[in-house]
């Protein structure tokens, strides 16, 4: 997203990896953003924990969402756009980031800060029956699952590797276990070594060792484990250690693909300079426990990632242009805090050694801290008005949000209605035009062709997101008619960038597109490119009706059959929220998710026995229903309970968020319409981005109908209510919807 839109973008910055470092760089970057440079941010998850809670997580101490680092808030405060992806290699030649699923990430200059895993490859068994304790967010889910399903009495647990981190969470799991299951076997500590806790001093070692006999774990030192079984650990000397959950936590070990890369590597991470560059590659970074540090090697430990933030910041910024690189000068030593299970904590620096539950009230002082300067964002400003304006203006603006995206932007119903109302009758080529989801032409021969378009105004800065959205969305209209899609002409707007950006950026929506109508049957026929004040794209369809079939009408529907909806609503309020910075990370990333799946499976079960059908977009549920009621001459009614809604769709709805289209498709719909003032009803009128098919058919098939959708996947799809005798009319939309 561009801070200025009088200013082109002209480079490229691509961030690999959600860790600390970057996280910290958004947030300063939002707040100084450097004029010219598009920000990607690519990430495999919507949040990235923090390392410094895990253990208190495990102990039970904190909330899951209470160590996670909101990646998504973060891309939009720093204007970023973000790809939810896991990055499997670099081009180095090309300058190509490839992320499975989508065309490469073209990058100027790129930094990595992907993490590390514990994972054990080489060890029999491990990838089957164990959890590395990296990456954490996996380590964690297991971890609930293993408590929310509980063993049997007597079952133990068991941590391969004692160094601190070994030793912490062993700890944080054993005092979790006298709590949750207190039945549960005791926790034991494999270390190959002779020596246990090596990287701390020696008076800090006897202090955790003895927390660890406190809470009753078993340590075994001079043996390491040979094989991994479903139900124990088998160590070189013969031993077999029952074990009902095996932890890895051995040592860090590097992201397998960077061995691929041709950087300069040591022991597997990427070696950089001073300056957080790789020795072989300038235009590549690398921070965190990804890096080695070629001049002044360090532990992997967060507090070196926390502090590489800023010179790492000023460093890229000096790469793309602006400025000249500093020095990173790490700290000789750090103080330590190793959590012990219980709410107090060991502190080790230069020798010395306290400990206490003091120590873990500061550390939680400490973690808190950092969390909330994640958290803490700066809201969006207004738009300032200035002294002077036309009168209106200010009411206009009173009350708005920013002017949302996709489906959200486009003009109300009653708006529209009484611009098409001028439009002259059909033509003898034109069977039905503007008021259904799309125009039915006549062609020689009896034959039909179908014709619609859509535009969408961008509500995400990922490209490739939104062409494969725009795209499904098109195809609605052409899948409710009952047609097969045939050929497409596209629109793209860009915004104003360089030459090179907008090669980049054009190749990556038609690469999308292509794929995403090719998989559905679509020609791409031509189309039209522009530079603009904002991202848009235009797709324009054509579809024809297989021999015998005839056209699906939004009319139709009969008294006594049923309603059902494919795709749960929401999509309207969580992106609003989103533009806020209002909604969480993974409950955007479940709306992305859905808008980007194809609904052509769907469309095919449906119009086996639809009398009528149409999709839900811009209008909301009830707009698009009222729609189908007044051409079928009949009402319905609606159980709000039945409608699914997308997770976190109705929290947002209750905190206020709404779409700035949603007051617009209220006011067309509430005459007729049985609405309230709650979060239900706020989503029957919620704008949809490729949201649901809606269609009504027999009550003989809606059964049918239902299961062969679950069957194909789409797991959400209900019954929401039925069709009734009587003017065009929802009855009984009041109440909360499905969550």
């Amino acid at each position: 997203m561009q801070t200025d839109a009088a200013l082109p973008l002209t480079r490229d910055l691509v961030l690999v990896g959600g860790g600390h470092a970057h996280a910290l760089l958004l947030r300063a970057w939002g707040m100084q953003p450097l004029a010219g440079a598009r920000l990607t941010l690519i990430s495999p998850e919507p949040t990235a924990p923090y390392t410094g809670m895990l253990p208190g997580h495990i102990a039970g101490h904190y909330p899951r969402d209470a160590l996670e680092i909101d990646l998504v808030r973060l891309a939009r405060h720093a204007g970023a756009r973000l790809i939810l992806g896991r990055a499997e290699g670099i081009d180095r030649q090309a300058r190509r980031i490839h992320v499975p699923g989508r065309p490469p990430v073209a990058y100027d200059v790129a930094s990595l800060d992907i993490g590390i895993t514990a994972s054990m490859p080489l060890l029999p068994g491990f990838a089957d029956h164990a959890v590395p304790v990296k990456p954490m967010a996996d380590f964690a889910a297991r971890w609930a699952a293993f408590l929310a399903a509980p063993p049997p009495p007597g079952a133990p647990v068991v941590v391969i590797g004692a160094g601190a981190a070994g030793a912490e969470v062993a700890m944080a799991m054993a005092w979790r276990l006298r709590r949750a299951l207190p039945q549960a076997g005791p926790v034991t500590l494999i270390e190959a070594g002779n020596e246990p806790l090596r990287e701390i001093g020696a008076r800090a070692r006897a202090r955790v060792l003895a927390a660890m006999e406190r809470l009753g774990i078993r340590l075994l030192t001079g043996t390491a484990a040979a094989r991994i079984e479903a139900d124990a650990v088998v160590l070189a000397d013969g031993r077999r250690i029952a074990s009902a959950f095996t932890l890895g936590a051995a040592g860090p070990q590097p992201q397998a693909w960077l061995a691929a890369t041709g950087l300069d590597l040591t022991g597997g991470f990427v070696t950089v300079d001073r300056y957080l560059r790789s020795v072989s590659d300038p235009a590549i970074f690398a921070v965190g426990d990804c890096a080695h540090m070629r001049d002044s090697p360090r532990p992997r430990a967060g507090v070196f990632a926390v502090r590489q933030a800023p010179v790492l910041r000023h460093n890229l910024r000096a790469a793309l242009g602006a400025g000249t690189p500093q020095p990173y000068r790490p700290q000789r030593d750090y103080l330590r805090l190793i959590a012990t299970g219980e709410q107090a904590a060991v502190a080790d620096k230069h020798g010395f050694s306290l400990s206490g539950p003091w120590l873990w009230r500061m550390k939680d002082r400490i973690d808190r801290r950092f969390m909330a300067r994640l958290a803490e964002l700066p809201p969006p400003a207004p738009p300032a008005l200035p002294e002077l304006a036309a009168e209106g203006l200010a009411e206009t603006l009173s009350g708005r949000g920013p002017l949302c995206g996709g489906c959200g932007a486009k003009l109300g119903a009653l708006t529209l209605a009484s611009a098409l109302a001028a439009l002259p009758a059909s033509s003898a080529d034109l069977e039905a035009g503007p008021g259904d989801d799309a125009a039915i032409l006549r062609l020689p021969g009896g034959a039909r062709q179908v014709l619609t378009t859509d535009t969408l105004r961008a509500f995400c800065d990922d490209p490739v997101l939104m062409a494969r959205v725009s795209a499904l969305h098109a195809l609605g209209d052409i899948w409710a008619m009952g047609a097969r899609p045939q050929a497409a002409l596209l629109g793209v707007v860009l915004p104003q960038m360089s030459e090179s950006l907008q090669s980049r950026t054009l190749s990556e929506i038609m690469a999308t597109l292509a794929e995403t109508l090719g998989a559905e049957g679509v020609e791409i026929a031509g189309g039209h490119s522009a530079l603009g004040a904002e991202p848009t794209l235009t797709v324009t369809l054509t579809g024809l009706f297989d021999a015998g079939r005839q056209p699906l009408r939004k009319g139709g529907a009969r008294p006594g059959d049923w309603l059902i909806l494919t795709r749960p609503v929401g999509t309207g309020v969580i992106l609003a929220a989103e533009m806020q910075r209002a909604a969480p990370g993974p409950v955007v990333a479940a709306a992305w998710a859905q808008m980007a799946r194809s609904q052509g499976q769907a469309a095919a079960i449906l119009a086996r026995h639809a009398r009528a059908m149409t999709d839900v977009t811009g209008f909301g549920l009830a707009g698009h229903l009222l729609e189908m009621l007044d051409a079928g001459g009949c009402a319905a009614r609606l159980d709000a309970a039945a409608v699914p809604a997308l997770p976190g769709a109705a929290a947002l709805a209750a905190a206020g968020h709404a779409s700035v289209l949603a007051p617009a498709n209220r006011a067309a719909v509430e005459a007729r319409a049985d609405l309230d003032t709650g979060a239900g009803s706020a989503l029957l009128v919620d704008p949809q981005t490729a949201g649901g098919l809606l269609a009504a058919v027999p009550q003989d098939h809606a059964a049918t109908l239902l299961s062969a959708l679950h069957v194909a996947g789409f797991a959400d799809a209900a019954a929401i209510g039925s069709v009734e005798d009587g003017p065009a009319q929802i009855r009984g939309a009041a109440g909360a919807v499905r969550v």
